[in-house]
Order: C-alpha cells, then sequence, then structure tokens
C-alpha cells in the first residue's frame, strides 16, 4: 500500500529564504535578461533508442564533434556515449569576442538497455551530426531444466 501525504502549497512559501532566494523568485518573470551568465550549460546529448528482435539500434545528435572525439562503450547491458567538444583556435585581426553561447567540453550519457549487448559485432557510424549505433543482443542460452534423481 502506497503512503499518502497531504500538499501542502504554504510549504513551499515557509521554505523560502529571502535573502538568498529573492534573486530567483522573480527571474523571468515579464523581463527577460539579454545574457544570464557568461558559461553556457552543457548540452544533452539527444537520444532515440529502437529495437527489433536482434538489435538495439541507437541514434545520438551530436553536432559539431568529429568523429574521432565519439567513444562509446559497452558493459553488459550498460551502455555509455560520450563526446568532446572541442574549441577551435582562431584569432581575427581587430575583431574580439563578445558573448559566445558555444559549448567546449566534454558531453556523456548512459543507459541501461533490457538485454546484455554482442559488444564483438556491434557497429556505428557517424554522418551529418548523428551518431547511430547497431548493438546486436546477446543470444540467450535456454534455460535447462534439471531432473531429480
Amino acid at each position: 500500500m502506497a503512503n499518502i501525504t497531504r500538499f501542502d502549497p504554504l510549504n513551499e512559501l515557509a521554505r523560502l529564504d529571502p535573502f538568498n532566494d529573492i534573486d530567483n523568485l522573480f527571474k523571468g518573470f515579464m523581463v527577460r535578461p539579454l545574457f544570464q551568465g557568461s558559461t553556457a550549460a552543457a548540452p544533452q546529448l539527444k537520444l532515440e533508442v529502437s529495437e527489433d528482435d536482434k538489435n538495439y539500434t541507437i541514434k545520438a545528435e551530436i553536432p559539431g564533434v568529429k568523429k574521432e572525439d565519439i567513444r562509446i562503450s559497452v558493459d553488459g547491458n550498460l551502455v555509455s556515449i560520450s563526446a568532446e567538444v572541442k574549441r577551435e583556435s582562431e584569432q581575427k585581426e581587430g575583431k574580439k569576442l563578445i558573448h559566445s553561447e558555444r559549448y567546449y567540453g566534454q558531453v556523456a550519457r548512459s543507459f541501461t538497455l533490457d538485454s546484455e549487448v554482442d559488444e564483438a559485432a556491434a557497429q556505428a557510424k557517424y554522418t551529418d551530426g548523428v551518431l547511430e549505433a547497431v548493438l546486436p543482443k546477446k543470444q540467450q542460452a535456454p534455460a535447462k531444466r534439471i531432473t531429480i534423481a
């Protein structure tokens, strides 16, 4: 049986710290600042995972990354995808950077699948910013019935 808790809308207001949370209280209310901080947040890898009887197919959007900077690792049914976005060191005469929302660094995502993956037969390709990996399912040995003597 699930525990039932009573919702108290005033409880959230009681936990409000007026000295620390007042800046966040009206953030985005009627006025949107032009620059909300100087650092860009790390982008999320957007995934699409599908399966059929024999394979899992994973499509991940990783734009602006070279295929040499993408890593896929499989451990049983745990799949990890990571990529490193590198900053180009390009200086132009007479120009300076005022604001950048581009992210440079490493992004990663891990998830588990229902079945274990056959790492030896896995294949991946990277085209136009989309990584497509085909991960074959490991063949499970059928359950063996043991006779009792």
